[in-house]
């Protein structure tokens, strides 16, 4: 019988890039099959990781092969979780609650990665993914970093954000923050930074609607409050998406971020 964090099917997949080799992986993690893209380079030797954690609901946010093997042609074995109700994983979407831990048991196919290079492993979350991703910094102490794009922080600040997710935070939540406010409190990895004991890069534009600047400025305070190692990129006026080449500029960054932290840091 498998256990939670292995794999149960691994089957090659279309790569769009000739440096990179994808397979889609499916494995358990609370007794359900998840599927999730694996992407590595083809080279021979270790590689540092990354666990990518997905933004949005449903078609929105979705993983996406281009931007996974954009990281992978770099170095980097890239596992990118579908999650819950998403891409032919069972089970049902949540926002920040029961799906992380599909990320917990997706590090642990990381951390047994036979190319993986030891106590190299790093988590990216872009929108909901960085709230996502933070978590992966509070739950995993062998976490190498967390890099966080445009990410949420405080789930508070998303109910009142966001008009358009309400009901879905109401159904999944169970309620509004001043009818539940503990279950918000839970969902919101702000109130629980003390625990991260990796480094910490946040990227943000100053001109986001879908994810307040706030959320940034709140971590990057609480984090430094914290004595935690963080480092900030702000982009003045830019929105949620970025610009394509700031864009690819930023993946750069990201990937050197990752390649010059010390896998022996801890």
């Amino acid at each position: 019988m498998h256990e939670d964090g292995t794999i149960i099917e691994k089957i090659k997949f279309p790569s769009p890039n000739a440096k990179v080799r994808v397979f889609l992986i499916t494995y358990l993690s609370n007794g359900k099959r998840l599927k999730g893209f694996l992407a590595e380079p083809i080279d021979n030797g270790l590689f540092p990781a990354l666990l990518y954690c997905r933004g949005g609901a449903g078609n929105v946010g979705k993983v996406r092969l281009s931007r996974i093997t954009q990281f992978a042609s770099s170095g980097i074995i890239v596992f990118a979780p579908f999650q819950q109700g998403n891409g032919g994983s069972e089970g049902h979407e949540d926002f920040c609650g029961e799906d992380t831990k599909d990320l917990f048991d997706a590090f642990k196919i990381l951390n047994s990665h036979l190319k993986v290079l030891k106590n190299s492993i790093h988590v990216f979350g872009f929108s909901k993914g960085g709230a996502t991703a933070l978590f992966c910094g509070i739950k995993i102490p062998e976490l190498a970093s967390v890099i966080t794009w445009s990410g949420v922080s405080n789930m508070f600040y998303t109910y009142e954000e966001r008009n358009d997710l309400r009901r879905m935070l109401k159904r999944l939540i169970r309620g509004t923050p001043s009818k539940n406010k503990v279950a918000y409190i839970r969902r919101s990895p702000i109130f629980f930074v003390d625990k991260i004991n990796c480094p910490v890069l946040i990227i943000h534009g100053t001109a986001d609607q879908n994810v307040l600047i706030r959320h940034a400025f709140e971590l990057e305070s609480e984090l430094k409050s914290a004595g935690k190692r963080v480092e900030t990129l702000y982009f003045e006026g830019l929105t949620h998406y970025f610009p394509t080449k700031t864009n690819q500029e930023i993946v750069k960054h990201i990937c050197n971020w990752i390649k010059q932290i010390e896998p022996d840091f801890f």
